[in-house]
């Protein structure tokens, strides 16, 4: 690196520690660290850093970079847009053609009775409208008691309160002493951590029906909704078994609960279909979006509105006192759009389906030969390593030796964005990613695990 590169990066990781708080960081550890890496520029699949460090993005930004970086058609649809309307609110019975346009699109490409959309500007403002509109639905239906939403541990449903307290991470609820009332959980169907002594079909069953049992414990009239991710990625890319949601499906229908399906990380291509729910045969009331929409070049989310859920809430009348200033900011749509026909042009779902995603595979479960590795998962494009001391019985390493916290920084350094749940290790590659990519990123996680066993092996 050049005395030049080194002063600018000086001088931008020491006005950061002033003046920059991150999201989801321990800022005295980051300090101690020497600073914030600070990624100046990217292109396709990679990303690259002020001291010019070529970064393999093993996880598309934050599961959103679909048709990776430098996609000048983008950049040209958020600037055209700019030009001619660069912005007008959805508000006082006003709208723009760019959220008209994107409404039939998300309608055309949803799985099943989809005709509505609300906007929003991210994945957790998507899941605060969600309750907001179940409980709307409920109202209206003259069934008010039906408020209660469960939701599930270790899933993640964003970080306002609302979407913290949809989701079961236990940091967040101490932090912020969540969830709000109203809002309850299940266990999560992960079977390496909870079911090794049960098949995939029992386990997935076991799991699905503990809603059940709490809608019988909590009595159905008082229960609104059940939310869940198709995976569960945050929370560490937990693939459930295949007996798992047609049983939630079931016990949804015979119960009148309205399922909703956060689909922030798992719509548009990450499954090889355009939602994740179209893979798991999922048939849910309510959708969010968000990330893959406009592969994360402008921020943009929003809730598909069932039919079901739609009919009421516009032919009951009333308003929905419900919105934000950018619901359905013009640029952010027209980049959604112009990401969406790239796709639909290119064959991109398509093409993910019958060769990346089997390629992946492939490449991936090599990963479980790894002598510290105790299982390793994939679906679509998402995939988990689970970093164990024994593999024989699954036994973890000292949490206080942060197994999976060193792992990531071996990755990082030696080219390779992979991210640490724990001790649990995370990829969701952009969905342009080609086969000489998949090699590099399988080679560079070897690698790292073989430094992480050593460091490890030497405290």
């Amino acid at each position: 690196m050049s005395a030049a590169s080194q002063q600018k990066t000086d001088y931008w990781q020491s006005h950061d520690r002033q003046h920059h708080l991150h999201p989801f960081t321990d800022h005295k550890e980051l300090a101690e660290k020497g600073g914030s890496r600070i990624i100046t520029r990217a292109d396709g699949v990679y990303i690259y850093d002020s001291e010019g460090q070529e970064i393999l993005d093993g996880m598309a930004g934050l599961w959103c970079v679909n048709l990776g970086y430098g996609r000048r058609e983008l950049v040209d649809a958020a600037t055209l847009q700019m030009m001619e309307l660069p912005y007008y609110n959805n508000f006082f019975q006003c709208t723009h053609p760019p959220a008209i346009e994107l409404s039939a699109l998300l309608s055309e490409l949803s799985p099943g009775n989809f005709k509505q959309v609300f906007f929003t500007g991210s994945g957790s403002e998507a899941n605060d409208t969600q309750i907001r509109l179940i409980r709307r639905y409920w109202d209206l239906m003259d069934q008010p008691d039906k408020m209660t939403i469960i939701a599930r541990n270790n899933a993640y449903h964003g970080s306002t309160i609302a979407g913290a307290s949809l989701s079961g991470m236990s940091a967040m609820h101490e932090q912020m002493r969540l969830p709000v009332p109203g809002i309850v959980h299940i266990e999560q169907p992960h079977q390496f951590e909870l079911g090794a002594d049960l098949s995939a079909e029992e386990f997935g069953l076991r799991q699905a029906r503990l809603l059940e049992e709490k809608i019988l414990e909590l009595g159905a009239d008082k229960v609104a909704a059940f939310i869940g991710e198709p995976v569960q990625g945050a929370g560490g890319v937990i693939i459930p078994p295949d007996s798992y949601w047609p049983e939630i499906q079931r016990i949804c229908e015979e119960y009148d609960i309205l399922l909703v399906a956060d689909e922030v990380i798992t719509a548009f291509g990450r499954l090889g279909e355009w939602f994740g729910s179209t893979h798991f045969g999922i048939k849910p009331d309510l959708i969010s979006f968000a990330k893959g929409v406009t592969s994360g070049y402008l921020p943009l989310g929003g809730a598909l509105v069932s039919d079901r859920v739609s009919e009421v809430i516009v032919s009951k009348g009333g308003e929905f006192a419900h919105g934000f200033t950018y619901s359905g900011h013009p640029a952010a749509c027209a980049v959604a759009l112009a990401s969406i026909r790239i796709m639909q042009k290119e064959h991109i779902v398509e093409r993910v389906k019958k060769q990346t995603i089997p390629y992946f595979h492939e490449r991936w479960v090599t990963l479980g030969e790894h002598p510290i590795v105790g299982e390793a998962r994939s679906v679509g494009l998402m995939a988990a390593l689970e970093i164990v001391k024994d593999k024989s019985n699954r036994e973890r390493f000292h949490k206080d030796l942060g197994a999976g916290t060193r792992c990531r920084d071996f990755c990082v350094n030696n080219g390779l964005v992979m991210r640490a749940v724990g001790d649990t290790m995370i990829v969701s590659p952009p969905l342009v990613v080609e086969k000489h990519h998949i090699d590099e990123l399988v080679e560079k996680a070897w690698r790292c695990l073989d430094l992480t066993a050593a460091s490890l092996r030497t405290g």
